[in-house]
């Protein structure tokens, strides 16, 4: 229970990173997101076994982290939480394939361990493109972004209403984490006979919160054009930056492609 108040101060971390002043953050939320999607999609693009060939995309995420003034301390461990789903996709691949793909020296290393490797690598690249995007980029710009894009209002509307209901039930766990401490003297953990009602009391709690927070919304002009919520628009100077971007890795995942 003593995590709910780690979860809720991690939500507010990456918030405060998007609201940085640096040239990764200046960029137009379209060219940051256009960016996230290419290398993604060339990222997945590549076959099992094509580990070597992928190590050079791992320049991206280490360049734009360090311009961005994002600390690795705060984004690996976002990391690391998708990174036991893929370790358990590719572990039967790394069990039964076991014939030798290449040597090193006298150690052979199984298609298996490689194709793991190509799958962890893949999982890594695009969860930090991912969490680069979301930690230089307001989540209203996104949003707003996406509507100027054309994206269903659906989608947009349940991915953004999702981002804030995900805020407010971390809030209201973390409330009621502490009154239950303050009032279980000695009880540091929470009773398995209350955890059907805690369970209720946050549902409901959160849910009453969620409907306050939609209103407030609503009063607010929800939804609106995306336009003016946009700062600015897509300038010369976010055209250059996603070309210098997005070039290298299409270029040279076409180049890979004629190999």
């Amino acid at each position: 229970m003593s995590n709910a108040g780690t979860r809720l101060r991690e939500f507010r971390t990456m918030e405060t990173l998007a609201a940085g002043q640096t040239a990764v953050h200046r960029l137009h939320p379209s060219a940051k997101l256009s960016f996230a999607i290419t290398l993604i999609v060339c990222t997945v693009s590549f076959g099992r076994y094509d580990l070597i060939f992928l190590t050079p995309y791992l320049f991206y995420p280490f360049v734009l982290a360090a311009l961005a003034g994002l600390p690795y301390r705060v984004l690996l461990p976002r990391v690391l939480v998708a990174l036991p789903f893929c370790f358990f996709t590719g572990l039967a691949d790394l069990i039964l394939n076991r014939s030798a793909a290449v040597r090193l020296g006298a150690i052979p290393v199984s298609f298996g361990a490689v194709s793991f490797a190509t799958i962890l690598l893949k999982a890594y690249l695009c969860v930090m493109a991912a969490l680069i995007l979301i930690a230089t980029t307001p989540m209203t710009g996104l949003t707003a972004t996406l509507r100027s894009l054309r994206v269903p209002a659906v989608l947009v509307t349940v991915f953004e209403l999702t981002y804030r209901y995900i805020g407010v039930l971390l809030e209201e766990l973390h409330s009621m984490t502490v009154a239950y401490k303050l009032r279980g003297g000695r009880q540091k953990a929470l009773a398995f006979r209350h955890m059907g009602s805690f369970a209720g009391s946050l549902f409901l709690r959160g849910l009453d919160r969620a409907e306050r927070v939609h209103a407030a919304m609503l009063c607010r002009g929800y939804p609106n054009d995306a336009r003016p919520l946009l700062r600015r628009g897509f300038t010369a100077r976010d055209g250059l930056a996603l070309a210098a971007l997005c070039g290298p890795v299409l270029l040279y995942r076409v180049i890979v492609c004629f190999m």
